[in-house]
């Protein structure tokens, strides 16, 4: 702090020895011992307040670091629920406009009625005939018989 060598010091002692007399001398050095002793204690209550108000500020720095990473994390989570949700979507939303595709194409012509589903005895679904084909119609003749030789 000063540049203050032991010769110095012995100076200045000697002239406070003259200047403040035998018996003053002891008090006077007890007095100013401890004044140097509160300045020493008060600049270095400085330099501790000084201390953690930088590491406030590091703290606060780190904080802010440590939430942008949060705030990427969460991004990047997000981002990567909303590529799986649509990896799932899209085939079940094709696979949905199969069967709806499906349906349509065994759905009965529109304006025809539709008929109610055949079940058995047991409440299942019946197995689908062949519808029959019309009978012969009235109109025609029976093919008369001819004669055959034999």
């Amino acid at each position: 702090m000063f540049d203050v060598s032991f010769s110095e010091l012995m100076l200045i002692g000697v002239i406070a020895l003259i200047v403040i007399g035998p018996e003053r001398l002891p008090k006077v050095a007890r007095t100013i011992g401890h004044l140097l002793g509160r300045a020493q204690r008060y600049v270095n209550e400085v330099k501790s307040d000084i201390q953690k108000e930088m590491d406030l500020k590091e703290i606060g720095d780190i904080k802010h670091q440590m939430e942008d990473a949060a705030r990427s994390v969460q991004s990047s989570m997000t981002s990567s629920v909303d590529d799986l949700k649509n990896a799932v979507t899209q085939p079940s939303q094709a696979l949905k406009d199969t069967l709806d595709q499906a349906r349509q194409a065994l759905d009965p012509l529109p304006g025809a009625t539709p008929e109610a589903p055949r079940t058995d005895t047991a409440g299942a679904p019946a197995a689908v005939k062949a519808p029959e084909p019309d009978p012969a119609p009235a109109s025609r003749p029976a093919p008369a018989p001819t004669e055959s030789s034999h």
